[in-house]
């Protein structure tokens, strides 16, 4: 029995500074004074002496807990371990207080010790819930800001059908729903009730998905209605496409790769394009995109394969430029802000450019959330987004290049 009080006295001594938050360290000079008095002690005083410095402590980080959790208590599941270790807490705090009052000095310190261990516990869960949900906050965020532009495609996909003459009403009512939905997440989170905005997010992206659905049966009508313009974007763009992958395939090559795969889907490509430029050169508009579309697949397995060797592209232009992140950030603004008055110039000379500025915009927003995800400490997480940036950069000033 001995043995053990003498572990237990040498366990408080040891612990009780490393047992509560560092803003509750501090201790007045008394009681270091007394402290350090306690090697010429009896064992008797010398309990009474510990067993006192752990119940002031106690009381202290007691209070600390409360201020924290009492105010949340209400929204807390009945299984949660904040509250449950926070009630255990409590518990062992007040038998500990009257053991001491009892002048079971012995018991108060075991207590003590066991309470601010619960109390600990319960800190460190509340402190993790809290980023879990500042972590939510943001991702719903970001969901939310990257609706805009969706929104606006929706919208400028309206317009146009309308002046083809194709009936809108059910798009237009999916999407006005779907933008109330996620309008009522957004008050959610300005609310600070995230559970509900977590709710009410799911069925913002039920309303989506119907939406996209019924967006995409209005788009394929709306490509029969302009095959040509249609047809002929896509021989233009993917011409391109095509050089690009011919040159990885290269470059492939001459470091040893195992380009196989590569050239596969590249010769399956050029065999659909070959297929639609045929039908193009004979004005067969519409014929020409049935053919797209019954090659999609192939179609969007070789954009695929050109996103990802531009993407790898990027990727190494942004390795190179992030060695100094504030003359990136810098650099990528300015040519925001000149590529602006470029389309500007472009719009006012009669040039349609409502799809570059839709880039421009998109790559404003990635570089925005790229900016806070560094001031949040995550930068895997931005450079993706910095990633996404430079590539609609790159998109709007080949798009200036060509119209100049």
């Amino acid at each position: 029995m001995e043995s053990m009080k003498g572990f237990a006295l040498a366990l408080a001594i040891l612990l009780v500074g490393s047992m509560i938050p560092l803003g509750l360290a501090e201790t007045n000079s008394t009681s270091s004074a007394t402290e350090s008095y306690t090697g010429v002690l009896d064992n008797g005083t010398r309990e009474m002496v510990i067993a006192g410095n752990l119940i002031e402590k106690l009381q202290r980080l007691s209070k600390f807990a409360e201020e924290k959790i009492e105010p949340i208590k209400d929204k807390l599941p009945e299984n949660s371990s904040i509250l449950k270790n926070y009630e255990l807490a409590e518990e062992f705090k007040e038998k500990a207080v009257s053991e001491y009052e009892a002048g079971d000095y012995y018991n108060s310190i075991l207590d003590s010790l066991t309470a601010m261990h619960h109390y600990k516990v319960a800190l460190s869960a509340l402190k993790e819930a809290k980023e879990k949900v500042q972590d939510v906050r943001e991702r719903i965020k970001m969901e939310i800001e990257r609706m805009t532009e969706y929104f606006r495609f929706v919208e400028k996909t309206i317009r146009l059908a309308e002046r083809q003459g194709i009936d809108v009403n059910n798009l237009t009512g999916l999407y006005n729903g779907t933008k109330t939905a996620y309008k009522t997440v957004l008050e959610d989170l300005k609310a600070g009730d995230y559970e509900k905005a977590r709710a009410d997010l799911k069925v913002a992206r039920e309303k989506r998905a119907l939406l996209d659905q019924e967006l995409r049966r209005v788009r394929e009508e709306l490509a029969y209605a302009n095959a040509d313009k249609i047809v002929g974007e896509f021989l233009e763009r993917d011409e391109k496409g095509i050089e690009i992958v011919q040159k990885a395939i290269e470059v492939g090559q001459e470091k040893g790769y195992n380009v196989t795969e590569l050239q596969e889907r590249l010769d399956a490509f050029v065999e659909v394009y070959d297929e639609v430029k045929s039908l193009a050169d004979q004005e067969q508009w519409e014929e020409a995109l049935r053919v797209m579309q019954e090659n999609r697949k192939i179609i969007e397995e070789f954009h695929r394969t050109v996103e990802f060797i531009m993407r790898r592209a990027h990727e190494m232009e942004l390795q190179e430029k992030l060695r100094d992140v504030r003359a990136f950030l810098s650099e990528m603004w300015d040519r925001i802000q000149k590529d602006t008055r470029a389309l500007r110039e472009l719009r006012g000379e009669g040039v349609d450019t409502t799809r570059a500025e839709v880039q421009l915009n998109v790559a404003a927003q990635e570089l925005r959330i790229g900016v806070e995800l560094l001031k949040a400490r995550k930068p895997v997480q931005a450079k993706a987004h910095f990633v996404i940036a430079l590539d609609m950069l790159h998109r709007v000033e080949e798009f200036i290049l060509v119209h100049s």
